[in-house]
């Protein structure tokens, strides 16, 4: 199995959150974590959904600046699933198969595409299969 990951936009968002502590501390770890190894991953549709809500829905919005030197510090390294027809193709293909949603289906298709293990998300069922991509709640 690929020792890949692919954080779901919640990691991230958990990471500045200062809402809830223990899920701010390990976001935070499994962000840098990833980092550090180099084997980390997102996707297009992580990096706006992360910018949408930090700029707009928390409580202490992130600043554009803040947000762009969280895009060329965290996302950047880390972005390696473009949009495309492929993915879109296979996306919808996925939707229909398991029942996901549009966008949960484009997050777990970008993360077969880049070949993970792991999904890190609490969105998803935790422990369900994907062929040999798992999902992971890092919050249980």
């Amino acid at each position: 199995m690929n020792d890949r990951c692919f954080l779901d936009t919640n990691i991230f968002i958990y990471s500045i959150d200062r809402r809830d502590p223990v899920k701010e501390q390990k976001a935070a770890k499994l962000i840098r974590d990833s980092l550090g190894s180099l084997k980390g991953v997102v996707s297009f549709q992580v990096v706006q959904e992360f910018v949408n809500v930090a700029t707009k829905r928390l409580v202490a919005p992130m600043s554009i600046e803040s947000s762009q030197l969280y895009l060329e510090k965290v996302f950047l390294p880390l972005l390696r699933v473009h949009s495309s027809a492929a993915l879109y193709g296979e996306a919808l293909a996925l939707q229909s198969r398991y029942r996901l949603s549009w966008y949960d289906s484009l997050i777990v298709c970008a993360a077969m595409q880049a070949e993970c293990g792991i999904l890190y998300s609490e969105d998803m069922q935790h422990g369900q299969r994907f062929g040999t991509l798992q999902i992971q709640n890092p919050f249980l």
